[in-house]
């Protein structure tokens, strides 16, 4: 399972996080510290797995961002690893070419792309069609929204 996952600028900087388990305000920030003073100190040759407290760290770093999930101790290392590529090709299509600012710019459609993808810390959807479908449905729906507000007002 799942329990958080961070996406970080290499100057430390939280771009996303999304909580799978139960943790409080503090906990979290004291989490986030942590985790990302870990994954930035570490040197790039190292293995992209730790183990941290009584889980396993997974991250893997994208041009200037580091993609950070927290699983279980027996959860696979390379599935982990697969999850985080998924989502960074699912985000890579939706804004061609993902960048730092598309994610600062539109965080909210990386969670919205994140949701589709994981439900309470299991992936639940594979395909990236499905998903990119779903976003652009949503997309749509936005559009025709904020038309028929501008033909009201």
């Amino acid at each position: 399972m799942i329990h958080f996952a961070l996406l970080i600028s290499r100057q430390g900087k939280v771009r996303l996080t999304k909580w799978y388990s139960t943790y409080d305000t503090k906990d979290k920030g004291k989490i986030v510290r942590e985790v990302s003073n870990v994954v930035l100190s570490r040197p790039q040759k190292l293995c992209n797995f730790l183990e941290w407290r009584d889980k396993k760290v997974i991250y893997k770093r994208y041009a200037s961002l580091y993609f950070v999930i927290c699983v279980d101790s027996t959860d696979n290392e390379l599935l982990a690893l697969e999850v985080i590529h998924h989502f960074v090709e699912v985000l890579d299509r939706y804004f061609g070419n993902v960048c730092e600012l598309d994610l600062i710019f539109n965080f909210h459609k990386a969670y919205f792309i994140l949701d589709e993808l994981i439900i309470s810390g299991e992936l639940q959807e594979t395909s990236k069609k499905v998903v990119l479908r779903v976003t652009a449905n949503q997309d749509a729906m936005m559009e025709d929204k904020q038309a028929k507000e501008r033909e009201t007002n």
